[in-house]
């Protein structure tokens, strides 16, 4: 099935269908975190010749283990339709392995638990919408490929005229565990009472698409999650979402290997050139609607 297909119909549903996507990746997780292979996402790319080399166990098993929260549209989510894992991120990584004449194969996981899953070798590497910032850097290495941010996703209107995480004092937020915006919100949420406020009152879950349904059935006030997410959500459902604020905090994701691996690391970046040069990169961005100034130079 072809990514721009998916990406139109998608466009056209309405959030009962964001709902009917949360529901199937639930039935998913029940199901086990069984490794899913990539297929072909029909994406206009350049046929790669393996030209990258990567550590020899993992050329002799021919195949790059991948972990992703599958929870985070457009970047790694599942398609109801095939239950094919598709994405941004996910037709990247698996254009990197291509070039390293490796199959991608991707394992389900919770952004909660992703990095110590990492580091116990359950993957070779992740790629899952990962910031990154100091902390990680200690203890994760990463090849940066896309730039990103942090914004809020209101209800139409902005009715509550939210622009930044300062206006959610006592107000009930919606924001996935384990992630950047998790962290600033407690920051965020000690500022307020240090000012003699009360504090946010976060709501925080596991998936990001159940983020986002608590805020189209009224139960927060706002999300807070990287700024492609907010940007998708809000693109395919101009009625009843918009965009509160600006983009702050700006950095870029990065794919992440295991500190100190630097044969993985190597290969990585260099597989990560490799795209670039062969217009892979390039074409991703347009069929995902991303902005260039997202690249990462």
């Amino acid at each position: 099935m072809k990514t721009s297909l998916i990406i139109e119909r998608i466009k056209r549903l309405p959030f009962q269908g964001l709902l009917i996507a949360a529901l199937f990746s639930l039935f998913i997780s029940a199901c086990g975190n069984a490794p899913v292979s990539t297929p072909s996402t029909g994406i206009p790319t350049t046929k790669a010749t393996p030209n990258v080399t990567a550590p020899g166990d993992i050329m002799k098993a021919g195949t790059l283990v991948i972990g992703s929260d599958t929870t985070y549209t457009p970047m790694e989510f599942v398609d109801t339709k095939s239950s094919n894992y598709i994405g941004f991120d996910v037709d990247l990584i698996t254009a990197m392995a291509a070039h390293m004449g490796l199959k991608a194969e991707i394992q389900k996981t919770g952004f909660d638990t992703i990095f110590d899953d990492l580091r116990n070798k359950r993957f070779d590497v992740v790629i899952s919408s990962v910031t990154i910032n100091d902390d990680r850097k200690k203890v994760l290495d990463f090849v940066p490929y896309f730039n990103a941010g942090e914004s809020l996703l209101v209800q139409k209107g902005n009715p509550k005229n939210l622009k930044s995480v300062s206006d959610l004092c006592g107000l009930n937020v919606g924001v996935q565990t384990g992630t950047v915006e998790k962290s600033d919100l407690d920051t965020g949420s000690k500022a307020c009472k240090a000012a003699g406020k009360s504090a946010i009152n976060e709501t925080v879950l596991q998936s990001q698409t159940d983020v986002v349904q608590l805020l189209a059935t009224n139960r927060v006030v706002a999300t807070y999650q990287d700024s492609p997410v907010t940007d998708y959500y809000n693109k395919i459902n101009p009625g009843q979402f918009e965009v509160g604020g600006s983009v702050v905090n700006s950095a870029p994701y990065g794919i992440a290997v295991r500190k100190g691996d630097t044969a993985m690391l190597t290969a990585m970046q260099k597989a990560f050139a490799a795209v670039k040069a062969d217009g892979t990169y390039d074409n991703l961005f347009k069929t995902w609607n991303f902005s260039a100034q997202q690249k990462q130079s």
